[in-house]
């Protein structure tokens, strides 16, 4: 077996498992953060169940750190009532992301199972362990049943030839990752990463690579933790873990070789993670801000590298650095180290650790037409306000900071560039009453043909709305924040079918995005390929969702406002219009059996 699948097999009480199969696994660590945690309490609640382990579960307070939006700090507080009465850890708004606490206190470890309404609790794979960021009503039946349905995925394997360039840091391996493979074409696969240079690589080092697996698509970037690594993490939480490695005979469903001595330093332009180009494509652009921070760069190693740039200069006139700690461990050392001295003096803002800008509930977020240059994961179109995001490396946010544009550490600006301020944008705003469905096998309706890869759940279900917990309220905000359907919840009429591409659902774990279309009246979706935790999320609410192989569409001559029929037990879809019929990929077992309870928790 290869690693998730040994994982795998020793939390589901079986001697073997392989790819595609369903199985029941047992999680040890069962984390809820401020997002997200109140809809965990209010399913656990209205379900009437029960925790099964308080001491394997806990809330983790890191998208708005403080509270300071009034829905959130009624979430949380929310939360931490529910806490109380049952005995659950909470590592709070002072503590910082939620899966690098697992991590450093020794929640999660080698060879362990962990789970988290974080869409990047896959991270763990920097250490050897099963992470992966789930909808609320998984994180439910995971802390009342102590485990959750999965299937065991496909794995591939990478090879990494050469030596890392100098000037090529761990998010720059990301980023070229990612301009190799792109959003979706390790899509599903567990992913394990080997080499001499990834041998070399820090703990932070692997946390950043392995922290941006779900912009790649992938359900987990794997890393085996050699003895500097395990040694590392037992001086943290006071356990010395073994490293699950792979079998030598390990099946894999495809593998690649890089060559790592070819990579350089790279940005991903405004609106796509795997959108990336060499920095000196971009070199020059005017930023008006930047950020250092997330649980992809705000590590120790991340902030020295900045503070090794930024002693003794400034930040160009009229840009803002805002930088962000991942944890409040890594704060307090880098206050020990003199860091946030030299942040201050070059004229940065340091806020107190957490998510910051990825969750919209901290500093961050950007206004209409700001230019940002950040070490974040994420820069979908619209995520961190009305501007433009670029991604690159601590060193190459920081060197443009003090020169005012997009540059790198060793071409740094003699004299900065100036600011220039951008206008504004209002959002819309429209409603749209819930209607509910009854469980058919067999629906027909109007298509709603959206031919774009890569609709991520910011598109389809703004950040900003991530508070709301009725799903009555959800449906009239549904796609405005994507480009050409900003009017869908307006137009959109109960039976309606959306069909679309590649990759539907990226990016979060956020639930919202499939109930908005529920609240809507949606029948169902059918889409090429999904994001992995998107699927798991509309599979649990019983919304109906069907794959198709390339070229189906062709078949039936399908265009958008068609009507069709669509079976989900047989798979046969039925253009109306002409009669044309093709195949679907039908319903799995365990899929139905959902879908016909009315839900995970039905």
């Amino acid at each position: 077996m290869n690693i998730i699948e040994k994982i795998l097999a020793s939390h589901s009480n079986q001697s073997v498992v392989k790819a595609n199969d369903i199985i029941d696994v047992f999680i040890d660590a069962r984390a809820a953060r401020d997002f997200g945690g109140a809809n965990v309490v209010k399913n656990i609640i209205d379900n009437g169940l029960t925790v099964a382990d308080a001491s394997k579960t806990c809330f983790t307070f890191d998208c708005n750190p403080g509270g300071s939006d009034q829905k959130y700090a009624a979430n949380q507080q929310y939360c931490r009532m529910f806490a109380r009465e049952n005995d659950i850890a909470i590592y709070d708004v002072d503590a910082g992301i939620g899966t690098h606490i697992a991590i450093d206190k020794g929640l999660a470890y080698p060879g362990s199972t962990f789970v988290s309404t974080d869409s990047h609790a896959n991270i763990m794979g920097a250490i050897g362990c099963f992470g992966q960021g789930m909808g609320d009503q998984d994180i439910a039946a995971a802390w009342a049943k102590g485990s959750v349905w999965f299937k065991v995925p496909e794995s591939v394997k990478i090879n990494f030839k050469g030596e890392c360039p100098s000037n090529v840091s761990a998010k720059d391996i990301a980023l070229n990752l990612l301009n190799t493979f792109g959003a979706n074409k390790l899509l599903g696969y567990s992913v394990e990463i080997y080499g001499e240079a990834i041998e070399k690589l820090s703990l932070d080092e692997r946390i950043t690579i392995a922290s941006m697996a779900t912009e790649m698509g992938a359900i987990i970037l794997m890393f085996t933790p050699n003895d500097a690594i395990l040694d590392e993490l037992a001086q943290k939480s006071g356990i010395r873990h073994k490293a699950v490695k792979a079998d030598t005979d390990a099946l894999y469903a495809n593998s690649f070789e890089l060559d790592m001595s070819k990579f350089v330093p790279m940005v991903a332009n405004p609106g796509h993670p795997h959108d990336d180009i060499s920095v000196e494509n971009v070199k020059k652009t005017k930023i008006d801000s930047a950020f250092i921070g997330s649980c992809t760069n705000g590590r120790m190693e991340d902030l020295r590298i900045a503070a090794q740039i930024l002693k003794g200069r400034k930040v160009a006139p009229g840009v803002v650095l805002k930088i962000v700690p991942s944890t409040d461990t890594i704060w307090n050392q880098a206050l020990e180290e003199g860091l946030i001295k030299i942040f201050k003096d070059a004229g940065a803002m340091v806020s107190n650790a957490g998510c910051a800008g990825c969750a919209a509930g901290q500093v961050g977020q950007n206004g209409p037409g700001e230019v940002t240059i950040s070490s974040g994961n994420r820069n979908f179109e619209g995520k961190q306000g009305k501007g433009f995001v670029y991604l690159a490396s601590p060193a190459t946010v920081a060197a443009s900071a003090v020169s005012g544009y997009i540059t790198t550490a060793d071409d740094l600006a003699v004299q900065p560039a100036l600011f220039m301020k951008k206008g504004n944008t209002k959002p819309a705003d429209s409603k749209k009453d819930i209607v509910k469905t009854e469980k058919k096998t067999e629906v027909e309706g109007r298509v709603w043909f959206i031919k774009k890869d890569d609709i991520d759940t910011d598109m389809i279900y703004h950040n900003r709305y991530l508070t709301i917990t009725d799903i009555k309220e959800m449906g009239q905000y549904t796609f405005d924040n994507l480009k050409g359907y900003e009017d869908f919840a307006k137009k959109a009429k109960t039976g309606d079918i959306i069909v679309t591409t590649k990759n539907f659902g990226a990016g979060s774990s956020r639930q919202q995005a499939v109930d908005c279309f529920t609240s809507l009246g949606i029948q169902c979706i059918i889409a090429e390929s999904y994001g992995a935790i998107y699927e798991r999320n509309a599979i649990n609410a019983a919304m109906p969702i069907l794959t198709y192989k390339t070229g189906v569409m062709e078949a039936v001559d399908l265009k958008d406002g068609d009507t069709i029929r669509v079976n989900f037990i047989s798979g046969q879809l039925t253009n109306l219009r002409n009669m044309k019929t093709a195949q679907l990929n039908e319903f799995y077992d365990a899929q139905l059996k959902i879908y016909q309870n009315g839900g995970l928790l039905g």
